[in-house]
């Protein structure tokens, strides 16, 4: 299942109390304090994971505590600090504060973390309260509150390029042409029902990038309409967006135009990507059909191959320009 918003409750470890203790030795039934200190409580991090593409885990598991830390004990014994716990993310989940709208963390890379619940300090023993002018405390401290919080884990996808286009614009069909991926592919809409990323190789060497392709859009999708506004925030962070219109459309032009105007309505950061538009589908014209495309769009069919490679070479072009800026 995948899973890309949820809300979890986290708590971390309470500090244990600090100890009110006596030396007791022979002769002396009082000797001086001797309570150890509590144990501060266990932390609640938070670490991207390259493993994990979905966060199903964080939701069915709902709530994260970290133990609270020992108590102290008489003869100066510390109490033992509570063990942290880490929740595993994916790359690329922001995680919030449910209750003030905080950013606490964005995980873009892998093995990085961040603490989002401290635990809290251990108590003082007696022994430790001595001074000069008190060298014979009659109390001790108990130990603080680890904190609490709602956390709001969204994830956005990490991709060079996103495909954007209605639902049966080609591209799935593609991704699945040009990178290992395998979205599911058919003639009907909405096939697409999750975003789905692949790694495209560019020539002989080594050079690559990475695709996204998230279900289809429709004219009304940022009000909900469809699946993509559910998968809008997938290409956030898309560093170029790759505008597909099937060859049988009627009116391409007016056709990006909405698509654009849907990506403009859900997010300002959307409409102001670098955008390459492409005819797909071209396989399904006529011999010898002129199709009625915009200047300065690209005409490719996946079926064939035929231009695939020049709006391959089109998106290395554009994702170095956008490295150069």
């Amino acid at each position: 299942m995948f899973i890309d918003e949820t809300i979890v409750e986290i708590k971390a470890g309470d500090g244990g109390n600090g100890c009110f203790a006596y030396m007791r030795e022979k002769f002396k039934p009082k000797g001086r304090p001797s309570g150890g200190n509590g144990g501060a409580g266990g932390s609640i991090w938070i670490e991207g994971s390259a493993d994990l593409h979905t966060l199903q885990d964080a939701d069915y598991r709902k709530k994260y505590a970290a133990p609270r830390g020992a108590h102290g004990q008489g003869a100066n014994k510390y109490g033992k600090g509570g063990e942290d716990v880490t929740m595993l993310v994916p790359l690329g989940t922001v995680v919030y504060d449910v209750d003030t709208g905080e950013t606490l963390f964005d995980c873009l890379e892998k093995g990085r973390r961040e603490i989002v619940a401290k635990g809290g300090k251990g108590g003082l023993g007696n022994a430790a309260l001595t001074s000069r002018r008190n060298p014979n405390p009659d109390h001790c401290l108990p130990g603080k509150p680890g904190q609490s919080r709602r956390l709001r884990l969204v994830l956005k996808v990490l991709a060079d390029v996103g495909l954007v286009g209605r639902p049966n614009a080609g591209k799935s069909t593609f991704l699945s042409t040009v990178s290992r991926a395998r979205p599911k592919i058919a003639d009907y809409p909405f096939t697409t029902t999750r975003p789905y990323l692949g790694i495209v190789k560019i020539g002989e060497g080594y050079e690559s990038f990475v695709m996204a392709d998230i279900p289809g859009l429709i004219e009304g999708s940022h009000t909900g309409k469809g699946l993509g506004i559910k998968f809008l925030k997938h290409i956030e962070r898309t560093k170029v967006l790759a505008i597909l219109v099937s060859a049988d459309c009627p009116d391409p032009a007016g056709e990006a135009k909405m698509l654009v105007h849907e990506l403009s309505q859900y997010s300002p950061i959307l409409a102001e990507k670098p955008k390459c538009f492409i005819m797909s589908k071209a396989d399904i014209l006529s011999h010898g059909e002129k199709p009625r495309m915009p200047k300065g769009w690209f005409l490719m069919s996946s079926a064939t191959g035929a231009g695939v490679s020049k709006v391959l070479a089109k998106f290395k072009k554009m994702l170095d320009a956008v490295e150069q800026n």
